[in-house]
């Protein structure tokens, strides 16, 4: 056990990863040689692999080789990460290197290629092989959307044979050109290849359908005997990706704490990484979602296929994506202890994505319901406007924040609210609520415009919020005061709920009052209670009296 423990805390120290149960045991093995990853990084990559665990004695008969302590964790669990890796993209670009198409008999393509034939041409295809960078995020049960880049790199591979009759010869056959389509508009061109690389910057993000697109052509003769015949063939052959341009932007409020602390409410309608709030980067702010790194599955294998034959291949390029998904530890700050607080988390309540997980990543998910944030309001004592970042599920990408209309610096200032007794009986009492600002002493209305009279004192706009009262919630006219009437004997306290900061200014911390009633506080409940008492116990007096009456009489007719 203690052993086992190790493994752990030096795996985490070396790449600063979280463990799940799960493994990674897949070709290519764990630190392939002359991969640009070394072996420790290569070891996180398989979340989709099957959960077996092999011990070093197998793994050297295997391999013909030792291991590191992080290919032998991740061997035997999956590992994750608390920021999008770049191991993903760089595995990739490697992997991609080794892939080759085949010559004129022979088309190679991945079991989920969109296949062509046509009078000449057999098997084409042209299939995305990957894009980065790039995150597959795990909304919920039914939702995964693949987020790109605004910037990235899209590596694609294109392949075909030509078919002939035995009385027939190639005279000639090639791939024109590739293209990349954004919702049907070209975006980039390059001359013919089996693996065209396209280099894209989109202007504007949003759902979107990128298209990898080549033409082929191929000449051939034919000869019958008697005359010899020209045959010309073309194909064009396409693959669809719907993907989401990862264009991050935020909104940003402002708000002064009459104690000096910096107030910030941050907003963005798509999900996010983390928060930066201090020039030295030690004020952070973590979201929900973790991440893990994964295969794409549907290149596990290849066929190689042929006019005669057709044979299915392990494939040695093994594209890899990035996964984001909701962890059961976010969101939260740092530093834990005097960090900034999370005073107040929107967002959209969304089911648990484990469902639609692949069978083998076992990962720390949350397994309940979760909220998808789009903004979060915090307090700290010294956050740094200029230095306000926020960073995306997408590695490398960071918001533009964007100045909200009006500004977006509030001032947040004291509140002065008292209770007071105006009415009492002895079934209840009317409690006289007054709040205004502490600063000017202006009163603070809180009833909607709509409520009001028509004509208003000029400066006395509402505002969000209202004050509770026991189990009853009032708001105040445009003199900041509001009446409640109770029932029941006891200590009440009126308490201050401001609305949000982000939309007005100035804006309010909350306040409390306390105001005691009992009947028997008042001349009139004492009154009452004399009364009262006299009523009840009048009865029992003529009672008594009677009883000593009969006592004496009884006790007179004894001494006679």
């Amino acid at each position: 056990m203690a052993f086992v423990i190790g493994l752990a805390v030096i795996a985490l120290a070396v790449v600063g990863v979280g463990v799940a149960v799960g493994s990674a045991d897949v070709p290519p093995r764990p630190g392939t040689d002359e991969s640009e990853l070394d072996g420790n990084e290569t070891a996180t990559l398989w979340s989709k692999a099957p959960n077996t665990c092999i011990s070093d004695a197998e793994y050297e008969d295997r391999y013909n080789e030792s291991r590191t302590v992080m290919q032998e964790l991740g061997n035997c669990t999956d590992l994750t990460f608390k920021a999008p890796p770049e191991t993903a993209e760089r595995w990739s670009a490697y992997d991609y290197e080794s892939l080759e198409g085949g010559d004129a008999e022979t088309s190679i393509y991945p079991t989920h290629a969109n296949l062509s034939d046509s009078v000449l041409i057999a098997d084409a295809h042209a299939t995305t092989f990957a894009i980065h960078p790039s995150t597959r995020a795990h909304l919920d049960a039914n939702e995964t959307v693949h987020y790109i880049a605004p910037e990235g790199t899209l590596r694609g591979f294109v392949d075909y044979r030509v078919r002939l009759e035995s009385n027939a010869s190639v005279l000639g056959h090639e791939i024109e050109e590739v293209r990349l389509r954004r919702d049907g508009n070209v975006v980039d061109t390059v001359e013919g290849t089996q693996t065209p690389v396209f280099d894209y910057t989109f202007d504007h993000g949003g759902s979107t359908t990128l298209t990898l697109e080549a033409d082929i052509t191929a000449r051939g003769e034919r000869d019958d005997g008697n005359e010899t015949e020209l045959v010309t063939d073309q194909v064009t052959v396409s693959q669809d990706l719907d993907v989401e341009v990862y264009d991050l932007e935020a909104s940003v409020y402002h708000a002064s704490y009459p104690n000096g602390d910096s107030g910030v409410a941050i907003y963005q309608d798509q999900p996010w990484h983390g928060y930066t709030l201090s020039d030295d980067g030690e004020a952070t702010v973590r979201g929900v979602w973790r991440y893990y790194t994964a295969r794409d599955t549907g290149w596990d294998e290849l066929t190689r296929a042929t006019r005669v034959s057709q044979e299915t291949v392990g494939s040695d390029s093994l594209p890899v994506y990035v996964h984001a998904y909701p962890s059961e530890i976010g969101p939260r700050t740092e530093p834990i202890r005097d960090g900034p607080e999370i005073l107040e988390v929107w967002g959209t309540e969304s089911s648990s994505p484990e469902p639609a997980l692949h069978e083998n990543a076992d990962i720390d998910v949350i397994s309940s319901a979760y909220t998808r944030s789009d903004g979060l309001a915090l307090r700290y004592d010294n956050i740094d406007r200029d230095s306000v970042a926020v960073d995306g599920i997408v590695r490398g990408v960071t918001a533009d924040i964007v100045e909200p209309d009006g500004g977006s610096k509030r001032e947040i200032r004291e509140s002065d609210l008292s209770v007071e007794i105006v009415d009492s009986n002895t079934t209840a009492v009317t409690l006289r609520l007054e709040l205004r600002d502490a600063k000017t002493g202006r009163p603070i209305m809180l009833e909607s415009p709509f409520d009001q009279p028509r004509f208003s004192v000029i400066g006395h706009a509402s505002r969000e919020g209202y004050i509770t009262v026991g189990d009853q919630r009032v708001r105040t006219n445009r003199e900041g005061v509001a009446e409640v009437t109770v029932h029941q004997p006891g200590i009440y306290t009126a308490e201050y709920h401001p609305g949000s900061w982000r939309s007005q200014s100035p804006a309010y911390l909350g306040a409390t009052a306390t105001e005691m009633w009992h009947p028997l506080a008042t001349p009139t409940g004492w009154f009452v209670l004399v009364v009262d008492v006299v009523r009840y116990a009048f009865p029992f007096v003529v009672a008594l009296y009677a009883a000593k009456r009969i006592g004496t009489f009884l006790k007179l007719n004894d001494t006679l």
